[in-house]
């Protein structure tokens, strides 16, 4: 039998979090190997090409980008038909990937950006979110009546932009968006999703993911 794929993955990483979130939806195993930011194994160096997670190592090649390896993932087994998405669908991924995320690190981690002001960053991704707002007013998810590879390659983001200032965040005008992210956190896969794991060794024995 050919190797089963190695994914290299950080617990908390929204790209590696949404990477997770595909391979349970494929009903794929994978051999998970979680690490520390900062103490990157060789291992992982030597198949990451930009030493980022997740990464996920084929027989025959690396998937070096979150939505590659949900792609990959989804294109084994796609029960739920995650990828029969309407084309503005990947537009939403790539603005999210885009824009958003930047205004959203400038927010979280305002102290590395000291030339740009946090509020004004913090208001850029508002308008983002208010955009998702007004798609979740039409329909229960971003793409129409059921849940797509958008749905499942956003949330993570907009968690982590929830978890800046929660407080702040709940109070904002945009209920359908709070309702749709709490149908991903307040769901038995986002238990799956999560678990944590010892950080991989050279040595350690294989810690197998997948749907439980």
């Amino acid at each position: 039998m050919p190797p089963s794929p190695i994914l290299w993955s950080f617990r908390r990483c929204p790209y590696a979090m949404r990477a997770r979130g595909a391979i349970l939806a494929a009903d794929i195993r994978v051999e998970l190997r979680e690490i520390v930011l900062r103490n990157k194994p060789e291992a992982f160096l030597q198949t990451s090409p930009s030493a980022t997670v997740p990464a996920l190592r084929l027989p025959d090649r690396v998937l070096d980008e979150s939505l590659d390896i949900m792609i990959w993932a989804l294109e084994q087994n796609d029960p739920d038909r995650l990828l029969d998405m309407p084309a503005d669908g990947m537009t939403l991924i790539e603005t999210n990937d885009g824009p958003f995320k930047a205004a959203l690190d400038h927010t979280k981690y305002a102290s590395r950006h000291p030339d740009l002001d946090p509020e004004a960053e913090r208001q850029t991704a508002s308008g983002y979110l208010m955009a998702l707002e007004a798609r979740l007013a039409e329909h229960d998810w971003l793409c129409g009546d059921r849940a797509t590879l958008a749905d499942h390659a956003i949330w993570p983001f907009v968690r982590q932009f929830a978890n800046t200032d929660r407080a702040w965040f709940d109070a904002q005008p945009w209920p359908k968006l709070i309702a749709w992210l709490a149908r991903f956190t307040d769901s038995p896969r986002f238990t799956e999703i999560m678990p944590k794991f010892t950080p991989w060794a050279e040595g350690d024995e294989p810690i197998w993911f997948s749907r439980a």
